[in-house]
């Protein structure tokens, strides 16, 4: 700092107490308060969730208006990317930044269906019946293609036949449980929807 003079340091203590004199009686700018507006946000449900697209897994938050409960069908009406993701960080993609579209696509599948052989349409089934299906179906498969010991008289414990491709949209703790299960079953085919 440059040396003041005596005459610099009076005009500068001068001009601070007429200023803060000034202020004192009243004559200071009025305080700025920002308007508090009513988005179109502010009556909806937010919900987090996983973008179901690919494999990077990104952060949503999607936005209802209703109540099931009041008669009043809940719909999603907005979706954006989740800030706090450690994934995205609140961006999204053009397919994610889609997603409402998809979610209002009178295309969209709601539920599982099955086509029973020799027929040329699908039927709407129940959760508990397709995946009871599908159970049933693999433990038949496993039971006749279940390999216990090779030629060597090795135990080897194989089943390949069936393979699982995993959704790599999920977290760490469910791959994990999701990848001991299938190799407890014996199945070598294992791959995870990010290597697709």
């Amino acid at each position: 700092m440059s040396t003041m003079t005596r005459r610099q340091f009076l005009k500068v203590s001068a001009t601070t107490l007429a200023g803060s004199s000034l202020a004192l009686m009243g004559f200071s700018p009025e305080p700025a308060v920002a308007e508090v507006r009513a988005y179109k946000l502010t009556r909806t449900t937010e919900t987090r969730n996983t973008c179901p697209y690919c494999s990077v897994g990104c952060g949503i938050l999607m936005y209802s208006l209703g109540d099931n409960a009041k008669n009043a069908k809940s719909s999603i009406i907005h979706i954006e990317g989740d800030p706090d993701h450690p994934v995205n960080r609140g961006t999204l993609c053009p397919k994610g930044a889609s997603l409402l579209d998809f979610i209002h696509s009178p295309s969209r599948l709601e539920y599982p269906e099955y086509r029973a052989p020799g027929s040329d349409k699908w039927e709407p089934i129940s959760w508990n019946d397709a995946l009871g299906r599908i159970a049933k179906k693999m433990k038949e498969d496993r039971d006749a293609n279940f390999i216990e010991k090779n030629e060597a008289g090795e135990t080897v414990n194989r089943w390949l036949t069936t393979g699982m491709l995993a959704a790599s949209a999920s977290s760490n703790e469910v791959g994990y449980l999701t990848h001991k299960t299938v190799r407890s079953l014996g199945m070598l085919a294992f791959d995870n929807q990010a290597r697709v």
